[in-house]
């Protein structure tokens, strides 16, 4: 199934462009691949992917036939969407429920890894049986040490526990599919410490 994310890249005029990634989810590995000499996370330095991304930060449209094979990347390079904005990223194209992550990636090539919490719940509860993907959910910055992402398993794993908690309070009655929302939303900000980034957006 792999480990999907998002990567967007921030361009000249702080829109972006939007990469997907099949694997680039898992530990938050991609933080450290993307450097100015691997742009997409290739294994080694690559003037060729190199003038392909400086190429696509001015890129008006997406033309699959100008996109050729580059060697192994970990970002796929062809982008699924040229000048969205932050907020069309969290509303429109990130998919909360399958992206594990996302990446922004700033001008200088700086990457801020976010993990994502989808707030739908009907994998969690019974008597809810459908509920957005998308721009329902929230992204959060994790804590690192020493290149190395610090607690990540155990946020995902608290997040996880919320929502089977708060799953059954809706079926109890306790919540509403609105209140159970806020609650999370809550909970998440509550947990977000000092010097981490929280972005929420709910359908």
């Amino acid at each position: 199934m792999g480990h999907r994310a998002l990567v967007a890249y921030e361009r000249p005029d702080s829109t972006y462009n939007i990469h997907y990634t099949h694997w680039g989810g898992l530990n938050l590995r991609l933080k450290q691949a993307i450097t100015s000499q691997t742009p997409f996370g290739g294994d080694t330095p690559s003037d060729q992917q190199q003038a392909t991304y400086k190429q696509l930060q001015t890129a008006t449209s997406v033309n699959a036939d100008a996109f050729e094979e580059e060697g192994d990347t970990r970002v796929w390079i062809e982008p699924e969407v040229v000048g969205a904005t932050f907020d069309d990223v969290l509303e429109t194209h990130l998919n909360y429920c399958s992206h594990e992550a996302l990446y922004v990636v700033d001008a200088d090539l700086r990457v801020t890894a976010y993990r994502t919490h989808w707030f739908g719940l009907q994998y969690d509860c019974e008597s809810i049986t459908d509920g957005a993907r998308t721009g329902n959910g929230a992204v959060r910055t994790v804590r690192w040490y020493n290149g190395e992402p610090v607690g990540d398993g155990y946020v995902q794993g608290e997040f996880q526990a919320l929502r089977d908690v708060v799953g059954d309070m809706v079926d109890r009655g306790v919540f509403t599919r609105q209140s159970a929302v806020g609650y999370m939303e809550q909970q998440l900000r509550e947990w977000t410490g000092q010097g981490q980034e929280l972005h929420v957006r709910t359908a």
